[in-house]
């Protein structure tokens, strides 16, 4: 069996793993990423999550995912405008371009397609060696960046799967003791993605879904799956441009969770829930296609074709509307030098962000932002969770957290990190760590801790917080926020020194996330077309706008919403009824004039 070394190996082409790989690599270090698909980027594209949700704020798109959401807008043909739960929603194949283009050049950064390791040779307390089925690859640092934290399980790193109760970590949302719920699921349960296509009368081209595959039934039922929404409302969740619809349904969808604890137990376990999981979004697709007529079909030639279908019934064939592999929200989570729970991500009392992690020297540890609301699937349950959302720029988003370097450091093992769904996080605290722009965050912070340690020739227990910071802050390809700021743009001239303010002095970090301004910059508007209508305050963050120019728009009425700081506060600043212009784009199925600038103010 070959054997090849390298600085920093990378196990896992998913979100995080792609971007530690890119991080790494940019900055000179000789990098290896180690993947099991075609495609890389894991939730974002293989894993077919094209509505990505959280840190959709101007301020939060920053790093490697500010870029990310740059290069989709200058992409992405009939823009990103076009669902309610996200405000990016792309073609699965121009995500995974996006990353193609980018490791191309990377002349230091070596992708393998190599499967799942299979073992792992320690030094002492330090992982050198990870072993796959045709390849040995040593290396000075390893991260793990898989779907179910693989390496962990391995190399009998000690870590978590599953619930913890409130005795364990005085969360408010734990349960006090096991229940049904906690019994029936292990995890979160993970779905399979697909693809839905609106034909249209060009039934020629359409799949009948009930004869493209003989695939057994998942006994589930479907019926009211889209009960208080409707059947436009329910396409309209995860549309994409191009009549396609991403589904991703948690209601009587594709969720899957029977026997999750098969996902960790063996291979065969493994390939048995897998093949389940699949035959479940399978007959789901089915279903909606009975419901919401034969115009309705899979979408063709989304995703690529899968090689062997290896993780699954050799004899099943994988519809290539179908995403490569599902999208897990929960993995096994290391035991790291400290653990993220719920008390991390709620907010201040009286405040509208989470407090920032201090480590015992009191320096702030935060490498990573994020901001989604808490957030569990368990098909059939409403598990009601602490809430952590609040109202901003004329909508619901979620209350801003960061990420702490301990939390991606193991407890007691050396050449390790890990940057995915298996960083240190309760079960709890884990439903708003997942998220795709997180996951990529933490990824970016992972790769340049690991190009850190290479250069300064040590572990990653012994490289200072502020080196990381310092290194993202002022990265020359993609600087990374490490301070959630509501009113500062990483385009504003202040945000690095703001940046390293509240770095330096935490205690003086505002309950409500923003910095003591004195004004606010315009910022340049690139996109949007020209509205004027009359503005309705109808509440707290709730503004209403009837559209009186264009003429030509039978829509009149839409919810002014804005991801701009700057647009914020002028929305806040409106006291009465009366007439703006704007330049912004409509989304038909949020019902939202996404406002860019507003030109003349005089709603006073």
């Amino acid at each position: 069996m070959d054997k090849i070394s390298t600085d920093v190996l990378i196990v896992g082409g998913g979100t995080g793993g792609t971007t530690a790989a890119i991080q790494a690599a940019r900055h000179g270090v000789k990098t290896i990423l180690a993947t099991e698909f075609s495609w890389l980027g894991g939730m974002l594209t293989s894993g077919g999550v094209c509505a990505p949700d959280g840190n959709e704020l101007a301020s939060w798109q920053t790093g490697l995912w500010g870029e990310y959401i740059r290069e989709l807008q200058r992409r992405q043909v009939g823009g990103l405008d076009n669902a309610w739960v996200s405000l990016f929603t792309y073609h699965p194949a121009v995500g995974a371009a996006i990353f193609a283009d980018w490791i191309k050049d990377l002349d230091n950064l070596n992708v393998i397609k190599l499967g799942k390791p299979l073992s792992v040779i320690k030094y002492g307390d330090r992982i050198t060696v990870v072993v796959f089925s045709n390849l040995i690859i040593e290396a000075t640092i390893t991260i793990d960046a898989t779907e179910l934290g693989d390496l962990l399980a391995i190399a009998n790193i000690p870590h978590r799967w599953g619930w913890e109760l409130q005795s364990e970590f005085s969360e408010p949302s734990a349960p006090i003791s096991h229940n049904e719920l906690t019994n029936q699921y292990a995890v979160q349960a993970p779905t399979w993605v697909f693809l839905l296509e609106n034909y249209g009368d060009n039934l020629i081209g359409n799949k009948s879904i009930s004869s493209t595959a003989n695939i057994p039934l998942s006994g589930s039922s479907f019926q009211n799956t889209w009960d208080n929404y409707g059947a436009e409302k329910f396409l309209n969740y995860g549309k994409l441009s191009d009549n396609l619809y991403m589904i991703n349904w948690p209601i009587a969808g594709n969720d899957y969770g029977r026997g999750l604890n098969r996902l960790i137990e063996s291979t065969t376990a493994a390939n048995e829930f897998l093949t389940e999981a699949y035959c479940h979004s399978y007959n789901y697709a089915e279903y909606l296609q009975a419901e919401l007529g034969a115009n309705y079909g899979l979408a063709n030639d989304i995703f690529p074709q899968q090689e062997n279908n290896s993780l699954l019934n050799p004899e099943l064939k994988i519809d290539n509307s179908f995403a490569l592999h599902p999208y897990y929200r929960e993995s096994r989570r290391i035991l790291g030098k400290t653990t993220i729970t719920e008390h991390d991500i709620l907010p201040l009392p009286n405040g509208s962000v989470a407090a920032l992690p201090v480590n015992s020297k009191g320096e702030v540890n935060a490498i990573a932002i994020g901001n989604y609301p808490n957030d569990h699937h368990y098909p059939g349950c409403d598990f009601s969770l602490q809430p952590k959302s609040i109202k901003w720029g004329g909508r619901w988003t979620g209350t801003p957290f960061t990420i702490p370097y301990d939390a991606i450091i193991p407890e007691s093992i050396d050449g390790l990190l890990v940057c995915e769904k298996n960083i240190s996080v309760s079960h709890i605290a884990n439903g708003s760590t997942r998220l795709q722009p997180i996951v990529m965050n933490i990824g970016q912070a992972a790769g340049m801790a690991a190009k850190l340690c290479i250069e300064s020739n040590c572990q990653p227990r012994e490289l200072a917080v502020r080196t990381i910071q310092e290194a993202l802050l002022q990265d020359r390809f993609a600087p990374a926020a490490v301070i959630p700021l509501f009113n500062l743009s990483p385009k504003d001239p202040q945000w690095l020194y703001w940046q390293r303010y509240y770095l330096d002095h935490p205690e003086h970090y505002p309950v409500d996330g923003n910095y003591p301004q004195n004004k606010l910059d315009n910022y340049c508007v690139t996109r949007g077309n020209y509205y004027r209508g009359v503005c309705h305050l109808l509440g707290e963050q709730n503004y209403k706008f009837t559209i009186t120019y264009p003429q030509n728009i039978k829509q009149k009425i839409w919810q002014l919403i804005t991801i701009n700081p700057q647009i914020n506060q002028q929305l806040l600043d409106l006291k009465n009824e009366g007439e703006i212009e704007v330049i912004g784009r409509l989304n038909f199925a949020g019902n939202w004039l996404i406002t860019e600038k507003i030109l003349s103010r005089v709603c006073n």
